[in-house]
């Protein structure tokens, strides 16, 4: 009964006020990633992340009477989402490992951008205006301006993290995608149980093979990360979400996710101490603004 109670109503400040929490707090998940890496190797964290998760996001449907049940013909397409869900997530971690929380941010958060690129290809009925390749361009050119130093041959260090991440937000973009291709007639709270119950298996092997001689250190800022990313934005932030876009429309709160970037360079200035310089703050200006334009009504 519960999953087919939705609504379209106009948010409340209060609604509002709740949105630009969950959007800052999704917007801090790279910043967690980095602390997580301090002491868990990229893979065993996203195998922690993903039973984390399956807890969370699990247990509270079934708390509400939700049937978690897999049909057989969902398989395939649960297959293919479930396989972009692991290539985007250890793109993210290994390449925030190569650099800084604050830069891992800004270019994870282009994956809202990835999103309307890869819609004008999937989904008919959005392609791309003019007007929208000038918005997206606009963020590129923050990521531009925050790659200017390593183009330039100045700065060397970060390249190869801030591609790999790059990499991943693509991969999120796509699979966001696809998932509205192939499996929006699931309910998004089975949908993710489900992805994140088959990358168990996955994150497991692939530890095991890649993993096996690395240990993990259980300390207060690699655990205080892992149940970041575990339960408060695979738990906590996608409920919520999930919760607001049933009641309200979703054209009046997704305008809000400009403030990702933003919150999470914030994060990682002052509990990571990441160095902000020009380029990073005019580069996450730039990604919000794009974000912003592409995500506003029309």
């Amino acid at each position: 009964m519960l999953e087919k109670e939705f609504r379209n109503e106009d948010p409340s400040g209060k609604i509002i006020a709740f949105m630009l929490l969950i959007v800052s707090l999704i917007g801090g998940g790279p910043f967690a990633v980095k602390l997580g890496l301090q002491g868990f190797p990229p893979l065993k964290m996203a195998l922690f992340r993903c039973i984390l998760g399956v807890i969370a996001v699990g247990g509270i449907g079934l708390y509400y009477g939700m049937s978690m049940r897999m049909r057989f013909e969902e398989l395939r397409r649960l297959l293919l989402i479930a396989a972009l869900y692991t290539l985007h997530t250890i793109t993210l971690n290994i390449g925030t490992q190569f650099t800084t929380a604050a830069r891992s941010t800004i270019f994870f958060s282009l994956y809202p951008l990835f999103t309307v690129l890869f819609g004008h290809f999937y989904l008919p009925n959005d392609r791309l205006s003019v007007t929208k390749i000038l918005e997206i361009l606009t963020a590129f050119g923050g990521v531009f301006l925050v790659l200017m130093p390593n183009l330039q041959g100045l700065s060397t260090g970060y390249l190869i993290g801030d591609l790999i991440v790059t990499l991943g937000a693509c991969l999120l973009g796509l699979r966001i995608t696809l998932t509205k291709v192939f499996v929006q007639d699931i309910y998004p709270h089975r949908l993710l149980v489900w992805l994140l119950a088959l990358n168990i298996p996955c994150f497991y092997i692939l530890s095991h093979i890649f993993e096996r001689e690395q240990s993990v250190e259980w300390t207060l800022a690699s655990t205080t990360g892992l149940i970041y990313q575990g339960w408060i934005v695979t738990g906590f932030c996608f409920l919520g979400l999930t919760w607001t876009l049933r009641k309200y429309k979703a054209s009046k709160l997704v305008v809000f996710s400009f403030l990702m970037p933003i919150s999470g360079v914030l994060f990682s200035y002052l509990f990571l101490g990441d160095e902000l310089t020009l380029g990073v703050l005019a580069g996450t200006g730039l990604v919000a603004i794009g974000i912003y334009l592409v995500n506003r009504q029309p």
